[in-house]
């Protein structure tokens, strides 16, 4: 992995504090050398992903967590404007429907894995059900868990093994030629007010505004613990976490696109070589085709 975007990636076993991470870091680049970087590692990632199309073995899935305000919407699209849309797949989760209820909490996700040749990119993911749902765990509640009708059984037991579970889907998925890539976009609480009071004042942000934000915002430190464990107990070797400063959208984008970048470079993509009878049937038809004129 390149030097530069090794800093954000969690390695297993070490447990990290978030307090320790900086926001608004963007090591030695300016707005416009990012913005120029980043044209040349999307015009790779376009390349990458014919490759992967082609060979068909592999399927990447992109996971995007975050607060409010963070900038995963821009994210994802500024970094994939350069793929083809018909090998990618963006899914927003918001809160689970009635019939999403009816089953458990990984089967929505499940649904919408990307299939072989195609990239996956989720905006908010199966983490929800240990980061809203671990500072809210009434919700909890509302999946019918047998065993789990009261806010108080809803312990530490209950999130280790919710962990476990995501360790477990993971690991199945990566076994099976999955690639996956958690991004924690990381926000500073005074960025988040900036944005906010931003799409306050421009009528055309209204829109992207709620005041459940400033509800959620007021449990700020809330949050900030659940992620921390969250991340602790789920970056694997083959499910890794990187956490993104986030108070610089052009850097973010940046490091977001190389981190898929490396990934990509590792998995060494080749097009498919023909057997030898289907290139000699292939020259033929070329031969046949020259015969034409």
């Amino acid at each position: 992995m390149k030097k530069e975007i090794e800093q954000y990636l969690v390695k297993p076993g070490k447990k990290i504090k978030l307090k320790d991470f900086n926001t608004g870091y963007s090591g030695d680049l300016d707005k416009q050398g990012g913005k120029l970087e980043l044209l040349e590692v999307k015009r790779k990632l376009s390349e990458y992903q014919s490759t992967l199309y082609a060979e068909n073995s592999h399927s990447v899935l992109i996971l995007f967590q975050a607060m409010d305000a963070a900038g995963k919407d821009s994210a994802i699209s500024h970094v994939m404007s350069g793929l083809n849309p018909q090998g990618c797949q963006v899914f927003s989760f918001k809160t689970p429907s009635a019939n999403e209820y009816e089953h458990d909490f990984l089967w929505r996700h499940n649904l919408a894995l990307p299939q072989r040749g195609r990239i996956g990119i989720h905006n908010r993911s199966h983490y929800e059900n240990v980061l809203v749902c671990k500072v809210h765990p009434e919700y909890v509640l509302n999946e019918r868990i047998p065993g789990y009708s009261e806010v108080e059984k809803v312990d530490k037991a209950f999130w280790e093994s919710r962990y476990q579970s995501i360790n477990n889907f993971e690991k199945h998925l990566t076994d099976n030629g999955t690639i996956i890539l958690k991004f924690f976009l990381y926000v500073s609480e005074d960025k988040q007010k900036v944005r906010f009071l931003d799409r306050i004042n421009d009528p055309s942000k209204n829109w992207k505004f709620s005041s459940a934000d400033i509800t959620e915002r007021a449990l700020w430190p809330a949050y900030m613990e659940a992620y921390e464990e969250a991340i602790n107990k789920t970056s694997t070797d083959k499910a890794p976490w990187f956490i993104i400063p986030a108070d610089k959208k052009w850097y973010t984008r940046l490091v977001i696109s190389q981190v898929i970048e490396d990934a990509f470079a590792k998995l060494n993509l080749k097009y498919p070589v023909l057997p030898d009878e289907e290139a000699a049937e292939l020259d033929k038809h070329k031969k046949d085709l020259l015969g034409e004129d």
